[in-house]
């Protein structure tokens, strides 16, 4: 369910509020991990490469969620998890590798979450 609000939130579809990638992501799963709104609207920042060291917002909105929870040992698991779907976790290099669009980093980055809450 959150995966599918995550994407509606991406394409501003289904009556949601368009966002960027990493906003995504954390509002699909603000409430399961407990994220004020000022933090989702802090990430307004990381869409579009802009995250930290260039890397795909939607990469990084769920890193910041395992990162701030009780489990940052699943860190690098995220981090495998997503560069075997992605190719890369920076946002130039994953367009360079076409094996993912925005939206597609949007799911995975959500799916990862919901596996690992879930």
């Amino acid at each position: 369910m959150s995966v599918n609000v995550a994407k509606n939130h991406f394409l501003g579809k289904e009556g949601y509020s368009r966002m960027n990638c990493a906003q995504s992501v954390l509002n699909a799963f603000k409430d399961t991990f407990d994220l004020t709104d000022e933090t989702v609207e802090s990430f307004k920042a990381y869409g579009s490469g802009k995250a930290p060291e260039g890397l795909c917002g939607a990469f990084y909105a769920a890193k910041y969620v395992i990162e701030h929870s009780s489990a940052k040992e699943k860190t690098e698991t995220l981090e495998s998890y997503f560069a075997e779907h992605a190719g890369a976790l920076q946002c130039r290099q994953i367009r360079e590798c076409k094996k993912l669009s925005c939206l597609g980093c949007v799911e995975k980055s959500s799916e990862f979450l919901a596996k690992w809450q879930g």
